[in-house]
């Protein structure tokens, strides 16, 4: 018995400790408690209830106000604005607030399976594997089975998410349809032949029939799926960042959080940048190993290469400093979700704030039915934040699963090199894909093409 436990002690740890730390996730609540404290507002009803009391949050026509209210807009008397139609409430989000939003069990399930999946990639790197012991002895098939059931778990919630009625605007929509199409045929077209060219990506195989197309696909669904998140990304940096300029402390975001957002997008453009191969070149010394230096030594002003390929990084170490870089900016993304949250809650005091004072009489509807809406998809906006650095970090983990040990994994792969630089490539996809999105949002709104109200 004992020779049984340590002969399988990995795949045994590996279990174990998934298994506690699911329980322990799912008993003490980390997913709600992670949203905990955020600050969101409610726009009271205008008609009092027999016992005195206001409705904070109701769908309309569920009560038979929607009949008085057109019989009162068919009057010809002009109301007078009553003020206490104005008034907004903000409360703390709580489990009870919480629990009755929509996608708020996916949202947990997610979150759960998530970090037991990081948590089992991050575990199998500081386990002493032993290739010869096989694949059930060094437990690398856990993580990578895990990783598989997050991958599946995110793309269902992602497809949910992206066409929920209401969720977001049909163009919306639409443009990520289109999006999804682009990045389809761009995987079949240009990936790996002349994508190699301008990015620093090698493959290693011709990557033909089934791969081509499956790589293509996934391309496709990760372009559709990131495009809706993005923007409202790139909406909650404008609003917390205060480039609106409404110097309004209750919807901006304090300076720590502003920070972090500034922070966030930078290091997203620059690690997307990193493998493009003319920029890439930049940092790598290529001369490192040439033990004359005859061209670090060249003669001559304005010579770009005595700049360019002779000072930076060796290969090797260039290419743990972007993984490392790529590894940040995900946990910073992370680190930035409840930012980005509060300033999606945040849209709807803005809009108020317009309507309570863009004219005479305020129109307050949309803002009421704004207020109802961030309100009731407020779970389904966290895992559209959630979902991106995750998959980003599960794609970087499984590209640094040791080769050996994932060739004797039961797939008719072409190599455990191809499928690392596929997973690779995928993450700085994913990467790449959001910072695209969200620049060219900002540079919409800077151009004043599109504004937050």
């Amino acid at each position: 018995m004992l020779e049984f436990v340590l002969f399988y002690k990995n795949p045994l740890l590996h279990a174990s400790l998934s298994i506690i730390l699911a329980l322990t996730l799912s008993f003490f609540r980390i997913p709600i408690l992670f949203l905990y404290a955020l600050q969101t507002y409610i726009h009271p009803d205008s008609q009092p209830q027999s016992n005195g009391l206001k409705a904070a949050i109701r769908r309309p026509g569920t009560d038979g106000t929607t009949t008085e209210l057109r019989k009162r807009n068919k009057s010809k008397e002009k109301p007078d604005f009553d003020e206490n139609n104005a008034q907004i409430f903000r409360i703390r989000l709580d489990q009870s607030h919480l629990q009755s939003r929509l996608y708020i069990d996916q949202y947990c399930v997610a979150f759960t399976v998530s970090f037991v999946t990081l948590f089992a990639i991050l575990l199998q790197k500081f386990l002493d594997c032993d290739d010869n012991n096989g694949l059930l002895a060094n437990g690398v098939f856990v993580p990578i089975l895990l990783s598989i059931l997050s991958l599946y778990t995110w793309g269902m919630l992602f497809v949910k998410v992206t066409f929920e009625r209401s969720a977001s605007r049909r163009s919306e929509k639409q443009l990520s349809v289109v999006f999804g199409v682009l990045g389809v045929f761009l995987g079949l077209f240009f990936v790996p032949e002349v994508a190699s060219l301008v990015l620093d990506f090698d493959f290693g195989v011709s990557v033909d029939g089934f791969w081509r197309v499956l790589i293509s696909v996934m391309m496709g669904c990760l372009a559709c799926f990131m495009f809706i998140p993005a923007i409202r990304s790139a909406r909650s940096f404008w609003l917390g960042t205060d480039q609106i300029r409404c110097n309004l402390s209750m919807i901006t975001c304090g300076f720590f959080n502003r920070t972090i957002l500034y922070v966030n997008q930078i290091l997203l453009i620059f690690v997307a940048l990193m493998w493009i191969t003319p920029l890439a070149e930049i940092f790598v010394n290529k001369n490192y190993n040439n033990s004359n230096g005859n061209s670090a030594t060249r003669s001559g002003v304005g010579n770009v290469e005595r700049v360019v390929g002779n000072v930076g990084f060796s290969p090797s170490d260039f290419d743990n400093f972007r993984r490392w870089c790529l590894l940040g900016s995900s946990l910073l993304q992370i680190v930035a979700l409840r930012a980005n949250l509060q300033m999606y809650l945040n849209e709807a005091l803005l809009s108020w704030y317009q309507r309570l004072h863009g004219g005479k009489v305020p129109e307050l509807d949309y803002s009421r039915a704004k207020m109802f809406l961030h309100n009731h998809y407020l779970c389904l906006v966290v895992l559209q934040f959630l979902g991106p650095p995750v998959l980003v970090l599960t794609f970087l983990g499984l590209s640094q699963i040791d080769g050996p040990s994932f060739e004797n994994f039961p797939l008719a792969l072409p190599g455990s090199a191809f499928f690392k630089e596929v997973a690779l490539f995928l993450a700085w996809w994913v990467t790449f894909l959001w910072a695209i999105f969200s620049s060219v949002i900002l540079l919409l709104h800077r151009h004043c093409i599109l504004y937050v109200s």
